[in-house]
């Protein structure tokens, strides 16, 4: 029998069960259509499951190189190349992890120290912060407001100071479905120009832009990619998130310390799946028309609850849609969607919880990245709502 229990002093003492997985408990125990967790419904490509049934059986089943599998980081550097203008050496500047959470949270433990600060903007993806407490630091949020959930880079300018490390952008934007302009990336350049500060560039949902749009990566800009590590997901672009396989880009000093930490909390990631995006990524009009495929479920969406009584915000990229409620109800957001997942079996989530101060705008989030029929679905019990 066990009579004695250590105390231990939590590293994390403000962090509970994430949103994500209270809300899609709840949706199962309701039976509700779950538009919360951001996850398709739908199956990856059929010739990548075959690509990586292919690997298994010609014995790529051992453990891939630390940094990853070569032919697939050549491949990748092509795609940057191509895509951005940035020539990158695979061999020293780009590592391929265990989807983007890890390569944010290796890349925030390797060269963020003790009391060091980071500038996050919110409403922010949950893991940044955490892994910043973890590294010792401190998590400094700006806070956009909706609608526009737009950044002046003025006020931006007034957080920094000699102790910020490093400043974290997420785009295309989860939850908002913004986007970071030229303009902005003009702005963000002037902001570290002479400065030590590190950029953690945040873009698995690189290809999913719509109306035109050109994404705006840090890897087109010279001056900002010479600081950055930039952080890309498999699992968005290909409808596999259960998979967990990402990469990391960054310059070679950046990269050596970010693999100092990736051989110890990872090592490395699925020989067979690497060997099969190797094969696929080449495919160009896969992600040429990754971003029109997702633009016509965001437009299928908006286009049946328009008659509800939900206000739709833009949404510029990523696979979420952001909509205010308060001419549904005073409820705080968290209330509202447990409500909306019990009695109309649709569950959603919350956007204060995407702010440290909890920040409650009456306004929710769906993701759309699902069957058109869950979509009609989902449509037909929020406009009885």
């Amino acid at each position: 029998m066990i009579n004695y229990t250590p105390i231990i002093h939590s590293k994390l003492p403000n962090t509970g069960t994430t949103i994500f997985t209270v809300m899609s408990a709840l949706a199962r125990e309701h039976n509700a259509i779950n538009l919360s967790q951001g996850f398709p419904d739908f199956e990856p490509p059929a010739r990548l499951i075959t690509a990586v049934s292919k690997a298994m059986r010609q014995g790529n089943n051992q453990y891939a190189p630390m940094a990853g599998n070569i032919l697939l980081r050549e491949r990748i550097a092509e795609k940057i190349n191509a895509n951005y203008g940035l020539s990158v050496n695979p061999e020293t500047d780009i590592t391929i992890t265990a989807g983007g959470t890890q390569a944010i949270f290796t890349a925030i433990l390797a060269t963020v120290r003790e009391d060091e600060e980071v500038i996050l903007f919110a409403p922010a993806y949950d893991s940044y912060a955490p892994a910043i407490e973890l590294a010792g630091g401190k998590a400094i949020f700006y806070d956009m407001e909706a609608p526009e959930y737009r950044v002046d880079w003025q006020k931006v300018k007034r957080l920094i100071n000699q102790r910020t490390r490093m400043i974290i952008i997420n785009n295309p934007h989860n939850p908002t479905g913004g986007i970071l302009t030229a303009e902005d990336m003009s702005e963000l350049e002037k902001l570290v120009h002479r400065t030590d500060i590190i950029l953690l560039s945040d873009e698995v949902y690189e290809h999913i832009v719509f109306d035109g749009i050109q994404h705006q990566s840090v890897l087109r800009y010279p001056r900002l990619a010479e600081r950055s590590f930039v952080v890309f997901s498999f699992g968005k672009i290909y409808h596999c998130t259960g998979w967990k396989v990402g990469y990391c880009v960054a310059p070679q000093p950046l990269m050596q310390e970010f693999r100092k930490v990736h051989q110890y909390n990872v090592f490395s990631v699925s020989s067979p799946v690497q060997a099969a995006f190797a094969e696929i990524i080449a495919d160009k009009d896969w992600f040429e028309e990754l971003g029109a495929f997702y633009e016509e479920k965001r437009n299928f969406f908006r286009q049946a609850i328009s008659s509800s009584r939900f206000k739709l915000l833009p949404c510029s990229g990523a696979y979420f849609q952001l909509a205010a409620y308060s001419r549904i109800s005073d409820e705080r957001d968290v209330e509202f969607v447990v409500r909306l997942t019990k009695e109309k079996g649709v569950a959603a989530i919350p956007v204060s919880v995407f702010y440290r101060s909890h920040v409650d705008q009456s306004i929710i989030r769906f993701c759309f990245a699902k069957e058109e029929d869950t979509l009609k679905r989902a449509a037909e019990r929020l406009l009885k709502v």
